[in-house]
């Protein structure tokens, strides 16, 4: 039963981890930024949700329609005002700018809600559901729900919707997207925007499962940055089969070398992916 319980475990935590990555591919893949403020975007979720049930007793599930427009809004107006202005110059800069507004919020966020861990707990617990002999938090399922929930959003918008078919477009040959009239700089924001809205909404999920602290900011985004590599950046499926094999290498680690080295395993396979399939497993061109 534990190789049961361990699939489980890596499927559910699986739809968690492409739930956190695919905002942060969609960001790199539009726009060519590799938006370091990601992860301290998750953890900003985690906070807005821990704070509004210990307020105001709303389920994190809930919280998601909250979440969502306010971080889009916040992730519009940061590329509008200050990464639309830099977007064109090498990646580097914009990787150094991302990486100082990172440090402000991880440091804000430090300064108002100090370093401690905090976790979430719902009161009274929803229980747990067991089918031979392998026990799953109903929380988890519905962490897992929401998170396949909001993926499938995205993959409907980036298809069916014409901003989506335009942030397509953009992706494939910006200049192609110029000429047929595509506005690119709000195309932008609007990536950014959702990139954002994405990760807090990750956050929120993630309250329900692991502590909360700023300290937890470098995780997410490492584990953000490993699930591109290997599901391949610019895919929706490529970011959750991405987020099922890591979890199922730090499953599997974990239950047989321990928890201590399946932090280790995940970046090995990163190092053997970038040298083997460097462009992962289900990289195409196209984010779609």
């Amino acid at each position: 039963m534990l190789v049961a319980q361990v699939l489980i475990n890596a499927l559910v935590l699986g739809c968690l981890y492409a739930c956190i990555a695919i905002g942060f591919s969609l960001v790199w893949g539009v726009l060519n930024v590799i938006n370091l403020i990601h992860g301290s975007f998750i953890v900003l979720g985690a906070y807005l949700a821990w704070g509004l049930y210990q307020s105001l007793k709303i389920p994190p599930w809930y919280v998601l329609v909250i979440a969502a427009p306010l971080f889009f809004v916040l992730g519009y107006l940061l590329q509008r005002l200050l990464l639309n202005r830099v977007i064109s110059a090498p990646v580097l800069v914009t990787l150094t700018l991302t990486f100082g507004l990172d440090l402000i919020l991880n440091n804000a966020m430090i300064y108002f809600f100090k370093a401690d861990y905090r976790k979430l707990t719902l009161s009274p617990p929803i229980g747990s559901v067991s089918l031979f002999d392998v026990v799953v938090p109903v929380d988890r399922l519905i962490a897992t729900a929401s998170a396949l929930a909001l993926t499938f959003v995205l993959y409907l918008v980036l298809r069916r919707l014409r901003v989506g078919r335009a942030i397509v477009a953009v992706r494939l040959d910006r200049d192609a997207a110029v000429l047929m009239g595509v506005d690119v700089k709000s195309i932008y924001a609007i990536a950014f925007g959702i990139g954002a809205a994405l990760a807090g909404c990750a956050g929120v999920l993630m309250a329900l499962i692991f502590p909360i602290s700023p300290l937890t900011s470098s995780t997410f985004l490492g584990k953000a940055f490993v699930v591109c590599v290997l599901g391949g950046l610019g895919s929706v499926s490529g970011a959750l089969a991405g987020g099922l094999l890591l979890a199922l290498v730090e499953g599997v680690g974990s239950a047989t070398l321990g928890p201590a080295h399946a932090t280790t395993l995940s970046f090995a396979l990163l190092i053997a992916f970038l040298i083997v399939r460097p462009q992962g497993l289900l990289g195409r061109k196209g984010f779609e």
